[in-house]
């Protein structure tokens, strides 16, 4: 799949203290499929590591198998994202993690400074078991909610830890608090990692190549579709994003009418499309993912032939 101006995407992981985000980080570590990640940290005391993925340590960075690292940035992650910049052979992924107390969407608007970085996504870990308590607190509710009204995507694990009622209340809250938000319940925040990182569906269309493909991991399903003819991306990606569809993520590139190629992502009710180089290729893919099977191919393949276009006569 063509890149996007060279840009590396980074992922902001937040949520509250406990809520299971180094378990989230360190899954991702143990199911990279060959991803380069790397972890962004305020201390590694914050994000104890697998001690069975940990290769070495330097100073205040960990290599871990498989190519990955996590560094430490304590207050100045903006030196962090700059030093990022000179390595010879930067990552594929870069995943922020906030502290528990952390606003994401602040860390967000801090990458955002840097031209070299895309924001691909913030994910907010929740805990099913202690949300509702939280929430009510009235020292901690306003930083809970600001942490899940930034959220693209809620995760809200420990729910196998969660009595039934207490789960059905906390749900009902979570949607009056971020109505707008894809909430995905976990167990030990265990997901594909395509789910949450973009690049993992790269990788999902780079070995399905146009032909539609359908893979499934538990509850998650993913879809590559060819798109044959010029679209409007802007239309495209606004329509895939929308709620109807239960869409988690999609991202692929298409040709609009002018002949020119744009990416398309999608990551809840986010959307965003930019102008990408795309030698050699002739037409495009999108690459669908929901974490409620089965995925609505037929839906998705009329609304991609509705947003088909006249090419422009040159």
């Amino acid at each position: 799949m063509p890149g996007e101006g060279g840009s590396l995407p980074v992922t902001v992981v937040g949520g509250y203290l406990g809520a299971g985000k180094t378990t989230l980080i360190n899954h991702l570590l143990r199911h990279a499929g060959g991803l380069r990640l790397a972890v962004l940290v305020n201390d590694f005391g914050e994000l104890p590591i697998d001690a069975d993925l940990i290769e070495s340590r330097d100073d205040n960075v960990i290599s871990i198998t498989g190519g990955c690292m996590c560094c430490t940035y304590g207050s100045d992650l903006m030196a962090a994202l700059l030093d990022f910049e000179k390595m010879p052979s930067p990552p594929d992924h870069l995943l922020i993690e906030t502290s528990g107390v952390g606003l994401p969407a602040a860390i967000a608007q801090s990458v955002e400074l840097i031209p070299r970085y895309l924001v691909d996504g913030i994910v907010v870990v929740a805990d099913a078991e202690t949300l509702l308590k939280l929430g009510k607190d009235k020292y901690l509710a306003d930083t809970v909610e600001r942490q899940l009204t930034a959220a693209d995507i809620v995760l809200l694990n420990k729910v196998d830890l969660t009595r039934k009622g207490t789960l059905a209340r906390t749900r009902h809250w979570l949607s009056s608090k971020a109505p707008e938000t894809r909430v995905i319940e976990t167990v030990e925040a265990k997901l594909p990692i395509s789910t949450l990182l973009g690049s993992g569906l790269d990788r999902i269309a780079a070995v399905t190549g146009t032909a539609e493909h359908v893979h499934e991991h538990a509850t998650h399903e993913a879809a590559v579709f060819p798109v044959d003819h010029p679209v409007d991306p802007e239309a495209l990606a606004k329509r895939l994003a929308a709620r109807d569809l239960d869409l988690i993520r999609t991202k692929g590139f298409v040709r609009s009418a002018a002949d020119c190629f744009w990416s398309i992502q999608t990551v809840g009710r986010r959307w965003f499309v930019s102008e990408v180089s795309a030698e050699g290729e002739t037409s495009g893919r999108i690459v669908c993912i929901t974490h409620r099977p089965p995925i609505a191919k037929a839906e998705i393949a009329r609304i991609i032939g509705d947003a088909c276009v006249h090419e422009v006569a040159i």
